[in-house]
């Protein structure tokens, strides 16, 4: 049976499954990255699960993988098949591609980012099915996003489109790892609530989950804390649909596990600040952690369907 190696490197750990051409997964694993050990040793443990996934797959489908596509967190030059940075794995300039293919006994490779892999397999099979453009924002420890265009996901001339959480939505706010101050993922991240929560409770164990459950509860701290994460949220959602005017916004991430307590106070927020634009369907994630991995095992299809690797859109 015809399959492909997809795989979604995470900072601690990798999802991974073969994918059969009607989207099927056909097996799954799962692995620590093996970061402790440095970035040297990573890259060695991808290395090394790729190959144990293409032996499973030819001895339970009598074929080798016909492609692998993989999802990396930071910054990814998927032209040149190349991992360019990423502080949580210490990696610079890692020609994972060539890597992989070359460990793979020639089997072609597609590399994407973590985000917008994810995003690729919310449009196309999740939440965002049947959308001719969408936006993905998953609220994480950080936040980023996924421009759906036609089936695809832009990536931008240099791999940057879609970082939405270092739009400035508080001038002169919190200072960002990133170098500017007041960035979206400074108020809004799943990270930058739970930060808010634990000073306002004086509990510094304290989570953004626990502080969705004391707004269900009606805990006067935790609604102040909760609106301002999501007046700054929509703040900054607003200026994406002003640019983007995407069909439907897909919210994922370990925020949006609040249900109802983040969307309901969101799409009011939302739909308070448009004044000539158009309003989207704002859903939630469908897809959960398995996206990444859906996502890559699509871009390892993609990658076969296309004539010139090149034009794989990550």
């Amino acid at each position: 049976m015809r399959h492909v190696i997809a795989l979604d490197v995470g900072g601690t750990g990798m999802k991974a499954a073969l994918v059969g051409a009607a989207g099927e997964l056909l097996h799954q694993a799962r692995r620590a990255t093996g970061r402790e050990r440095g970035p040297e040793a990573v890259v060695e443990s991808i290395l090394d699960f790729a190959a144990e996934l293409s032996a499973h797959g030819e001895r339970h489908f009598g074929v080798p993988a016909a492609a692998a596509g993989v999802a990396v967190p930071g910054i990814v030059d998927a032209e040149r098949g190349v991992a360019a940075y990423s502080a949580n794995l210490g990696w610079r300039d890692v020609p994972l591609r060539d890597l992989l293919s070359r460990r793979l006994d020639g089997a072609p490779v597609a590399l994407g980012h973590d985000v917008r892999t994810g995003g690729l397999a919310e449009g196309r099979v999740g939440a965002g099915k049947g959308a001719d453009r969408f936006l993905f924002v998953p609220l994480g420890t950080g936040i980023a996003g996924a421009i759906g265009i036609g089936g695809r996901v832009e990536a931008g001339a240099h791999g940057f489109a879609g970082e939405i959480g270092h739009v400035v939505v508080r001038p002169g706010g919190a200072p960002c790892p990133c170098g500017q101050r007041g960035c979206l993922e400074r108020y809004a991240s799943a990270a930058a609530v739970s930060e808010a929560w634990a000073a306002a409770s004086g509990q510094p164990e304290a989570d953004a989950a626990d502080c969705a459950k004391a707004v269900a509860s009606g805990e006067p701290n935790a609604v102040r804390v909760w609106q301002e994460a999501v007046d700054a949220l929509a703040d900054g959602l607003v200026t994406a649909l002003t640019l983007l005017d995407p069909r439907t916004l897909i919210i994922g991430g370990g925020l949006a596990e609040a249900g109802e307590t983040l969307f309901t106070p969101l799409r009011d927020a939302v739909r308070r600040r448009l004044t000539f634009q158009k309003l989207p369907s704002i859903v939630p994630a469908a897809l959960g952690d398995t996206a990444g991995c859906l996502g890559a095992g699509l871009l390892a299809w993609d990658l076969l369907e296309s004539t010139d690797p090149s034009e794989v859109t990550t």
